[in-house]
């Protein structure tokens, strides 16, 4: 079981509240993640609830790469959200830096100032790809898949 399944299940057993966080995104993800909160996609039925400060949240969701004038603001909100915290990257941008991961003001992705531990992909992700991911994280579903072991094949 992972570390961060013992922990959701430990301290979050009936609900998280999440604390957005944008960090300079173009605000795809931010849409996709206001999507998942309307009544279509409901993630309030997961127990999920968005909420106003991160004094009051069990996770951050980060958006948009970390770039110099946010970085201390990423990590004072870090420092705000009480223990245990879970910080998830949303989107390409979060997760590496997005296609301005080269550029003179971005540092790079969230992992680069605070750790995080769920990363979810896309540009920008699928409201389902949010809910599936955070689900997968917190035990909530199963996973569908099993892991690919590749074998090895002798070219002589």
């Amino acid at each position: 079981m992972s570390l961060l399944k013992k922990l959701a299940q430990k301290a979050l057993k009936k609900s998280i509240w999440i604390f957005h966080v944008n960090t300079g995104a173009c605000n795809g993800c931010d849409i996709e993640l206001l999507d998942v909160l309307t009544p279509y996609y409901d993630i309030e039925r997961f127990g999920m609830k968005a909420v106003s400060s991160p004094r009051h949240a069990d996770a951050l969701v980060i958006s948009g790469p970390v770039t110099r004038p946010t970085v201390n603001f990423v990590k004072s909100v870090y420092e705000a959200t009480p223990e245990p915290k879970i910080v998830i990257a949303l989107g390409s941008c979060a997760t590496a830096g997005g296609i301005w991961f080269d550029s003179y003001n971005v540092v790079g992705g969230v992992d680069k100032v605070i750790p995080v531990n769920l990363y979810i992909p896309g540009c920008p992700p699928r409201p389902e790809a949010i809910i599936f991911g955070i689900a997968q994280a917190l035990g909530i579903s199963k996973k569908k898949i099993k892991p690919l072991v590749s074998e090895q094949i002798d070219i002589e």
